[in-house]
């Protein structure tokens, strides 16, 4: 069953409880009073019969309709009824209560049934020793107004219940709407199709009623959504990307292999075949077989650091980052001398770092690489190391024309070059900010990148605990 049905059978179950112990106890107080008043009764008329009795030996007066009155002679055990009396065919109820009183010293009452009759309250009192009055007054009044009693109840009961059920029903219904909705709003997106790349959860739990519970679940559950949309757009853009990623790749790798099979086919010429062509070609041949391994270096690296495996592709040893500094200074000198170099050191005393010398020497010569072949030549390049209290800061810098605004939030994509029309040769491959970014971040650093009109500086930072667990 729904739940607010649930709760409308529960609300009247125990509302007709209530009613039962409520109408139970009332028929009982009722039933109780109006058998005092009876007794209250009996006790007046019985003073006045009492007199009657111990003046002419038996009750003259005559008592109210339906009702008997019984002089008895109690002595030896035996009870003898004196006559004239007002008493029914069986007598046995009164006869039993004066043959009582012989051995009580109080009055007594009590309800008895009498045959042909039906249910009587019976009194008696000693008028003197040996002689007791006994009284007898039906109980039909009382039972016919505990009967009426108990069926306006049963009336007024269902009535209320009745009304209860179905207020109750409506003010549940209206109470769970808020409810239905968000189940509605449940079945909506079960029938929206998530496998879509860039599917989204148009739908949301709206209102305002129900309470703070239902408020506070409204908001769980479209917080929840949100959570989920986040999700789908990560998930949509992730594979944007990895489409996007392995259409560069294949991009890149056709490039080099084109060129290798157009070499290769030179050979089945007679002119491939002299000492100086053959040369030439197989040199072009290594060059784009080399260009090709690079490439899918740098891919596998990646791919093993997007991955985290157990095993790193970090080589962690205690370095000493001004020494990579140096060396990586000294390398750019030598290969690119149309670009000056500057390298100013800002720290002092010891500096080691536990890092993997490789990776970072890498990192340094990618973004020299890229600070030489986006500017023209003479411009400067500058190398700055500093300190902090947790970290390590290496600036990469030039005074080139900057990198536009636009282009900024995505030159750490891989395969993502600013100018479009830049050739291969020069321009790379795309992937060198992206490797130098995933392998400070695999360090727990990371790089940031600031850039105007005649400064782009790139911020490697390394935290000074080292190694992170990956």
């Amino acid at each position: 069953m729904r739940l607010g049905t649930r709760l409308t059978l529960g609300l009247g179950v125990l509302s007709l409880a209530v009613f039962a112990v409520v109408g139970t106890a009332l028929t009982a107080y009722m039933r109780d009073y109006l058998e005092q008043q009876l007794g209250k009764q009996l006790k007046l008329i019985q003073a006045v019969q009492a007199k009657d009795a111990a003046a002419h030996g038996t009750v003259r007066r005559k008592p109210y309709y339906g009702w008997y009155t019984a002089v008895y002679d109690v002595g030896g055990g035996s009870v003898s009824l004196r006559r004239p009396a007002d008493v029914p065919e069986d007598t046995r109820p009164l006869a039993d209560l004066a043959r009582a009183m012989a051995h009580s010293d109080t009055e007594l009452m009590r309800t008895a049934r009498i045959e042909g009759e039906g249910t009587y309250r019976l009194r008696g009192c000693e008028v003197e020793p040996g002689v007791v009055l006994v009284s007898a007054a039906p109980v039909e009044d009382v039972e016919e107004t505990v009967e009426r009693l108990v069926t306006v109840q049963v009336v007024v009961f269902a009535l209320a219940l009745t009304a209860l059920v179905v207020s109750g029903r409506r003010m549940l219904r209206h109470g769970l709407k808020p409810l239905s909705d968000m189940a509605h709003t449940a079945h909506g997106i079960t029938s929206h199709d998530l496998t879509e790349s860039a599917a989204r959860l148009p739908l949301r739990a709206d209102g305002r009623d129900g309470g703070r519970e239902v408020a506070e679940l409204r908001t769980a559950f479209n917080t929840m959504l949100e959570h989920i949309d986040d999700s789908l757009a990560v998930r949509a853009e992730a594979e944007l990307r990895l489409r996007r990623f392995v259409a560069d790749a294949s991009h890149e790798l056709r490039t080099p292999l084109m060129s290798v099979r157009g070499y290769a086919d030179l050979f089945q010429y007679a002119a491939a075949n002299e000492p100086a062509e053959r040369e030439r070609h197989l040199a072009r041949l290594r060059a784009e077989a080399a260009r090709m391994g690079i490439l899918l270096d740098d891919l596998l690296l990646l791919a093993r650091l997007d991955a985290a495996e157990v095993e790193t592709p970090l080589r962690a040893e205690d370095t000493d980052p001004r020494e990579l500094v140096q060396q990586a200074a000294d390398a750019f000198r030598a290969g690119r001398p149309a670009h000056p170099l500057t390298v100013k050191d800002r720290t002092t005393g010891p500096l080691v770092l536990r890092l993997d010398p490789q990776r970072i020497r890498q990192v340094l010569d990618n973004l020299l690489a890229n600070a030489a072949v986006h500017t023209p030549p003479g411009t400067p390049v500058t190398v700055e190391l500093t300190a902090t209290a947790h970290a390590v800061l290496v600036r990469v810098a030039d005074a080139g024309p900057g990198i536009p605004a636009d282009h900024r939030h995505r030159v750490f994509d891989r395969f993502y070059r600013v100018d479009k029309a830049r050739t291969r040769d020069r321009g790379g491959s795309g992937l060198g900010l992206a490797v130098a970014r995933s392998l400070v971040r695999a360090h727990g650093g990371d790089i940031d990148l600031t850039s105007g009109p005649g400064a782009t500086v790139f911020t490697v930072r390394l935290p000074s605990r080292g190694l992170t667990d990956r």
